[in-house]
């Protein structure tokens, strides 16, 4: 679907607010309908001591306090991919708050993937069927007053999805900010090619329409940032902007992803994120265990 064929609606202004997490650099939002109680959530952290092998919650647990305080509804628990570098938080706020788990329907080719590299057996369904909304190109859907839509941008993973809310964009690791440049391609699945394309059906929004990242590194020692525009982007993005093009992008993002280490969440993000934010089935002594592929990733 080309952009201009997406029900895109300027005038409808939801109010946006960030929750960084600086442990994996990482912002979730909620997202409100401003004329009405109605949110959304994007992209939510659960925290892990990998070391200690230990779960808690801070970060989705401000995430909740906020929903409460401002007597807010959670319509929908939004997904924009698979996450590598952090847990999901989306099935513990889901039980404390409500509201439907929705992710890109490429899920299952990723379920698929990472299913053989951990060595899943047949009771890990690869069928989507852990989250309540797979979303296709094009698809829509309601937060109160406002019609959200998701638009098809693999490339960094086979199931990136961005997510459109009136004139704010949620754009995953599709981009980052425009002295961040873009996501790496070389994951399972993942082509510099097809990132590039999906970047520009992005960059084909309006000039105005807000971008919010999912990560941010604050380079060259800047404060950390995660609101910018697709005209800011389209000029400024040491990627991709200013004309830059796909042979170009694709010579620097190959070259450049050969030179990065995995994430340091990796290996527990990717079973519990596939999963929908669940962790594995616990044994028969109750005790939940993640595994770890040698020389696989």
């Amino acid at each position: 679907m080309s952009s201009s064929n997406y029900p895109v609606d300027m005038t409808v202004k939801p109010d946006v607010k960030a929750f960084f997490d600086p442990a994996t650099n990482t912002i979730s939002y909620v997202v409100k309908d401003p004329a009405s109680n109605s949110c959304a959530v994007v992209d939510s952290v659960m925290d892990i001591d990998y070391a200690a092998g230990r779960i808690t919650y801070d970060h989705a647990d401000a995430i909740i306090a906020h929903v409460r305080d401002k007597g807010l509804e959670v319509e929908w628990l939004i997904e924009t991919h698979v996450h590598a570098d952090h847990l999901s938080a989306a099935p513990y706020i889901q039980q404390k708050l409500g509201g439907k788990l929705g992710i890109g329907d490429k899920i299952t080719v990723v379920q698929d993937t990472f299913g053989k590299v951990f060595n899943e057996g047949t009771e890990f369904q690869r069928d989507g069927s852990q989250f309540d909304r797979l979303f296709k190109d094009g698809d829509t859907y309601q937060v109160g007053g406002m019609t959200a839509f998701a638009m098809y941008t693999p490339g960094h993973t086979p199931a990136c999805m961005v997510h459109v809310i009136g004139n704010a964009a949620f754009v995953g690791d599709t981009l980052f900010m425009p002295d961040g440049g873009s996501a790496r391609a070389d994951f399972p699945g993942g082509d510099a090619a097809t990132l590039y394309d999906s970047i520009q059906k992005v960059l084909a929004l309006p000039d105005e329409m807000r971008l919010f990242m999912c990560h941010d590194y604050g380079p060259n020692g800047r404060d950390i940032a995660w609101e910018t525009t697709v005209g800011a982007e389209k000029e400024h993005n040491i990627h991709v902007g200013g004309g830059k093009t796909k042979e170009d992008f694709v010579k620097f993002r190959t070259e450049r992803d050969a030179q990065l280490d995995m994430p340091k969440l990796i290996i527990p993000s990717l079973q519990v994120n596939m999963r929908g934010g669940k962790m594995p089935p616990a044994d028969e002594n109750g005790k939940t265990f993640l595994k770890v592929p040698v020389n696989t990733l």
